[in-house]
């Protein structure tokens, strides 16, 4: 009985992790089952991806890395949430992921159209044609992408999350 009612002083000494507050006393724990492992993949290549492209020194190189980078991370939400339905008209030609995308996330619009506004830039790059991104471009959009990876980590619920705690005993 002695060691019940210390375990019990022991746990009431502990505060509960605050909902609101840092939680520096609670490990998060990741949630892993709510993609499928393509989608998972997928994500560690454009978190890869933005490492490699912030470690380049040319802005080309930079700039092409880090819009792969994002073209990756939007395969992974489509591998999560499938293709569009299918239509004739849909089928007739090839779309980019940034023209799909919106039709199976529509929160994602905005992004794809940034990011299909630098696929030409993109083509250019990785032409190694000169110019076609400055430094400011590579960084940009290497912001832009890492970004838009964190967003679709929480919209896949693969951010770091509280463990359910157990209801209080009675």
């Amino acid at each position: 009985m002695a060691s019940t009612a210390a375990a019990r002083r022991h746990h009431a000494a502990v505060p509960a992790p605050s909902l609101t507050g840092p939680a520096t006393d609670v490990h998060p724990v990741l949630r892993r089952a709510a993609a499928p492992p393509a989608a998972l993949d997928l994500l560690a290549q454009a978190h890869q991806g933005l490492e490699e492209a912030a470690g380049l020194e040319t802005p080309n190189e930079a700039y092409a890395t880090a819009h792969l980078a994002a073209l990756r991370t939007a395969a992974a939400v489509l591998a999560v949430h499938g293709r569009p339905e299918p239509s004739a008209r849909r089928r007739a030609r090839i779309r980019s992921a940034w023209e799909v995308l919106p039709e199976v996330a529509p929160e994602l619009t905005e992004w794809c159209a940034l990011f299909a506004s630098g696929a030409d830039r993109r083509a250019r790059a990785e032409a190694g044609i000169q110019g076609a991104a400055t430094r400011r471009d590579a960084d940009d959009l290497l912001r832009d992408a890492a970004v838009f990876l964190r967003l679709v980590e929480r919209m896949l619920q693969l951010q770091p999350v509280l463990p359910q705690q157990a209801p209080p005993e009675r």
